[in-house]
């Protein structure tokens, strides 16, 4: 196999930036808002991430051009929905417009207004903490108001495709007490 180094000197560049961000396999979420006249937002992104624990933070990001962008800048409170992979068809039917993304998806309004995708893996109700520009995204910090989860397999995006986990093998334990001391 063979390794393509990227230097930034050509807008042909960023197909193969792409390409190289593939390789990190993120989870799947449909980020959820509903807007002051009770319009529902939903929309497909793996930019979802962490932040802190204590707080409780985290944050996604939307590129600047996107229909929904004034709505979630406005609305000030948003949920983030992980899929498992038996919601497969959720993740392209939000990553396309649709009149009403909503109609047929089963869902809820949570505490805090956000649609609540049913049967998620896990969910994350937020306020918007801050709003933050970064190239031609926007990233959107929230503080986890409410959080739930449930068993299942999460809905997994790497190199431009949707997968499944699979676990991999345990190591064999190992009598080597000094490599225990420096994990810890």
């Amino acid at each position: 196999m063979s390794e393509h180094v990227i230097d930034f000197r050509s807008s042909d560049d960023h197909g193969h930036f792409r390409r190289a961000l593939g390789r990190f396999a993120t989870g799947v979420t449909v980020v959820t808002t509903r807007t002051a006249d009770g319009k529902l937002e939903g929309l497909t992104a793996n930019s979802f991430s962490s932040v802190s624990l204590d707080p409780p933070l985290v944050l996604w990001s939307l590129r600047r051009q996107a229909p929904s962008l004034s709505s979630f800048t406005a609305a000030g409170h948003f949920a983030v929905n992980v899929l498992g992979t038996h919601q497969k068809h959720l993740c392209r039917h939000f990553a396309t417009p649709h009149a009403d993304k909503f109609d047929a998806v089963p869902h809820r309004i949570g505490a805090h207004g956000a649609p609540l995708i049913e049967h998620a893996i896990a969910r994350f109700e937020c306020r918007t903490e801050q709003v933050i520009e970064a190239g031609d995204h926007l990233i959107f910090l929230g503080r986890v108001l409410r959080a739930t989860h449930r068993d299942g397999e999460p809905l997994i995006f790497a190199t431009g495709a949707l997968c499944s986990p699979s676990l991999l093998p345990s190591d064999p334990p190992t009598n080597d007490h000094s490599a225990n001391r420096e994990r810890a």
